[in-house]
């Protein structure tokens, strides 16, 4: 795909958002199942279903899905993705490239044994490695954009409004 085809697919969609800005407005939903043995809750991802456990150096047996993990599997997909789009709509060639993403944590926190401890990631380092004849300044606005239009680094760097309840079925 190139930056013509990308605009082209793109301008009924970002006109209609202009027009009717409710009509960009939608919630996206996942659902998980704790109706099973062990420690795990299934996960529907709407291609197969995935079952996600306690890390190992938490009790896990390491066979499950880690959540923290697939935290940063998020953020590596949806920059990566980001990073192709803006690309591709900035005529930046990308012969290849690679994301990567990294968190540090300290399980103190999540098992209780500090409570001095946070809970989850004190820090998260995302990093992009490309392949590209372009020059720097080209690169520089690839990476600012990149990070400004990713959902979920800019989710995660700005922390949304979260809320949680829980009801009886």
């Amino acid at each position: 795909m190139d930056a013509a085809e990308l605009r082209r697919m793109q301008a009924p969609i970002k006109e209609r958002y202009k027009i009717d800005p409710k009509a960009a407005l939608i919630t996206l939903k996942a659902k998980g199942s704790t109706d099973n043995d062990g420690i795990a809750c299934k996960l529907e991802t709407g291609r197969a279903i995935a079952t996600a456990g306690l890390h190992p150096a938490t009790g896990g047996s390491g066979l499950e899905l880690c959540s923290g993990d697939m935290l940063l599997e998020a953020l590596v997909a949806c920059a990566g993705v980001t990073l192709k789009s803006v690309a591709t709509a900035i005529e930046v060639p990308l012969n290849t490239g690679n994301v990567y993403a990294e968190g540090d944590l300290d399980f103190r926190g999540t098992l209780g044994i500090d409570k001095e401890t946070p809970v989850g990631f004190a820090e998260i380092r995302l990093r992009f490695e490309v392949d590209t004849d372009a020059a720097q300044d080209k690169l520089d606005l690839l990476l600012k954009l990149t990070e400004r239009y990713c959902v979920v680094y800019q989710t995660i760097k700005n922390g949304p409004k979260v809320s949680v309840s829980m009801q009886r079925m």
